[in-house]
């Protein structure tokens, strides 16, 4: 008799601990999924004059004839001022 009641015990335990389990997954797939990420806006992107690489405009070195991607270049493409 008193396995039978250790048993029953063992069992009702089992089952609540399922039960418990499943409302716990049950929970978690209902949870809103988390919001995207936003996407940042788009940016507005140059060619170098002198090499032909695309920076974006932000980057950019401005000279008088043009855009350059350094300085450097931006020296090596335009004639020194009188």
């Amino acid at each position: 008799m008193k396995y039978l009641l250790v048993l029953a015990v063992v069992l009702v335990a089992i089952h609540i601990w399922r039960k418990n389990r499943r409302e716990a997954l049950e929970e978690r797939n209902r949870q809103q999924p988390p919001a995207p990420r936003p996407v940042p806006a788009p940016v507005a992107m140059v060619a170098c004059r002198h090499c032909g690489t695309h920076l974006p405009r932000s980057d950019a070195v401005e000279g008088r004839l043009g855009i350059y991607c350094t300085a450097e270049h931006r020296l090596l493409d335009e004639p020194a001022p009188r």
